[in-house]
């Protein structure tokens, strides 16, 4: 196993809500459209939008997977046609993946300095509420405010909670924005894909959301799209399959559909539609959502640059060189990522504590086989510590 002899900065990391996250700061008279608790048939079901969600099948997480246990699996070492039994035995759910405290102590014995903190069941929520604006910005504003409370915003300059942000209405967007950054907010959270509003969709590079994009540029807040639900289901329904996602439950013909195509879309949209243009310090992250997108897309932004110059303001594959960090998966072509971005933009996420994650943080350092001392430290460490502050 390779080491690492310095404290790295993690930029991928989770925590498992508690049961009230999204309903301890709901207004009660949003609770039937957002979300609520019921027991159906013996069991504790989320019933999001008047429906049980299915997005997490434990959704409670307590017992919970191992850290790290699907490792193999996602490496293609071990085929599991019975993801069940892939996961082996869960275990009763540790503090550390509710209480910051405790969350604090395992990264002292993780070698961790700092990490985004990311939503588990916050990720695949929006989907399911696209038809109802008001309910789905209540709903996050709640989710939010729990954030706050439970795990900080930036707690002790090492733990940096991530507010999600929705942008199913851009006035709401913006006010929400106004709130985090007001709050000390380093990082924020979206969705990859169009904007889905029930009048139809919106790129993020709109102009109705400039208002919100200079509100996080102007206080260096980074912006992650870290993967879930996309909604992306709604394109294999052509192709005669269900659009329901339920986690690590998919078939082989939706994963190679949908893998990828909604976060390197989004990139696209942001820079085809100028975003980068109109706010140049803006910082985007990518996260948990890999990089085999990125060498296909400089290929199209290319050519799409020589074919109309005129469209662009700017080298669009300079824009993504300049504006977007991508945190790859363990098991991709990390030096391809490198030579296609530079290193500098290349983060290190562990994924931590889910299964589908490292069970020890630091063993990423294992596929950088190929890279310098100098740029090991860049991708282990600086490059996301350097996006929990504003940039001077």
């Amino acid at each position: 196993m390779g080491t690492v002899d310095f404290d790295v900065f993690d930029a991928d990391n989770h925590y498992y809500e508690a049961p009230d996250a999204f309903t301890r700061h709901l207004d009660p008279r949003m609770q039937k459209r957002a979300m609520q608790w019921a027991e159906v048939d013996g069991k504790t079901r989320l019933v999001v939008a008047g429906r049980i969600n299915r997005f997490i099948p434990n959704p409670r997480f307590d017992p919970v997977a191992r850290p790290g246990c699907l490792d193999d699996h996602f490496r293609g070492k071990v085929p599991a046609d019975d993801i069940r039994a892939a996961f082996g035995a869960l275990e009763p759910i540790s503090p550390a993946y509710r209480d910051r405290d405790a969350r604090l102590a395992v990264m002292d014995e993780q070698g961790i300095s700092g990490c985004f903190m990311f939503p588990t069941l916050g990720v695949g929520m929006e989907e399911a509420l696209v038809g109802d604006p008001d309910a789905a910005h209540a709903a996050f504003r709640a989710f939010n405010r729990w954030v706050e409370d439970d795990w900080g915003l930036h707690f002790q300059d090492r733990i940096f909670g991530a507010p999600y942000l929705t942008l199913l209405d851009p006035d709401q967007a913006l006010d929400e924005a106004r709130w985090a950054v007001e709050h000390g907010c380093r990082i924020v959270v979206l969705r990859a894909g169009p904007i889905m509003h029930p009048s139809g969709g919106r790129s993020p590079g709109d102009p109705l959301y400039d208002p919100m994009w200079r509100v996080l540029a102007d206080a260096g807040v980074t912006v992650a799209y870290h993967s879930g639900e996309a909604g992306y289901g709604r394109y294999v329904v052509d192709w005669g399959e269900s659009a329901e996602f339920e986690a690590f439950r998919r078939t082989p013909l939706y994963g190679i559909l949908t893998s990828d195509r909604a976060i390197s879309d989004t990139m696209a949209a942001l820079i085809c539609h100028g975003v980068f243009d109109r706010f140049p310090s803006l910082r985007v992250a990518t996260i948990e959502s890999g990089s085999e997108w990125v060498h296909p897309l400089v290929k199209k932004l290319a050519k799409a640059h020589s074919m109309t110059p005129g469209a662009f303001a700017v080298d669009p594959v300079e824009r993504l060189r300049t504006n977007v960090w991508v945190a790859p998966y363990y098991e991709d072509d990390i030096r391809h990522l490198a030579d296609a971005i530079g290193a500098g933009h290349v983060l290190f996420g562990s994924d931590w504590p889910h299964a589908e994650g490292l069970a020890d943080p630091k063993s990423f350092v294992d596929d950088l086989a190929g890279f310098t001392d100098e740029e090991i430290h860049q991708i282990m460490r600086t490059n996301a510590e350097a996006l929990s502050v504003p940039p001077s």
